[in-house]
């Protein structure tokens, strides 16, 4: 087995030593696992690809990824969006962010409307916590019916398949 030896300087010795450590005392295997990372993203940005970070599920808990954003869309009010990513396996990531939204409501349970805004009437505050999903797609025709039919054909137009022509067969 080839020997490489790596100079450490003293103020990162303590990052080699805790590395160490989680890896069970196989410093080798740690460093090689980092190094497999680094030529993943490195090789993956040299394709054009970014890595994205997402928040998903009610913590907020971090997804990374290595994507390309081909398509956005968002209602009106912006307190619903999509974001369509094209991965480096060939696949589609969808993010799906629903804003968080405070909802006046009168005694029977109905939107308050503009009672609400000016405060008559005796009225109950909600407060809808905000969500978002990550969900990984084969192709666009399987994720046809989880987004806006506008951000599909925004989609369909970035990710599209080449014809027969345009192959160099």
């Amino acid at each position: 087995m080839p020997n490489k030896t790596i100079y450490v300087s003293d103020g990162d010795l303590p990052v080699y030593q805790r590395a160490q450590e989680l890896a069970g005392g196989n410093l080798s295997s740690a460093i090689t696992a980092a190094l497999r990372r680094y030529v993943d993203v490195e090789d993956g940005r040299r394709e054009g690809f970014k890595e994205i970070t997402v928040r998903v599920g009610p913590g907020g808990r971090q997804q990374r990824f290595m994507g390309i954003l081909v398509g956005q869309w968002a209602n009106a009010s912006w307190s619903q969006v999509y974001r369509v990513y094209s991965t480096r396996t060939g696949k589609l990531a969808l993010h799906t962010e629903k804003s968080p939204e405070w909802a006046s409501r009168d005694e029977n349970g109905n939107p308050a409307g503009w009672r609400g805004w000016i405060g008559l009437g005796n009225l109950t505050y909600t407060f809808s916590s905000g969500e978002s999903t990550l969900e990984v797609f084969e192709s666009l025709e399987q994720m046809r019916d989880r987004i806006p039919p506008q951000l599909y054909e925004i989609v369909a137009g970035s990710v599209a398949t080449p014809s027969v022509e345009d192959l160099d067969i």
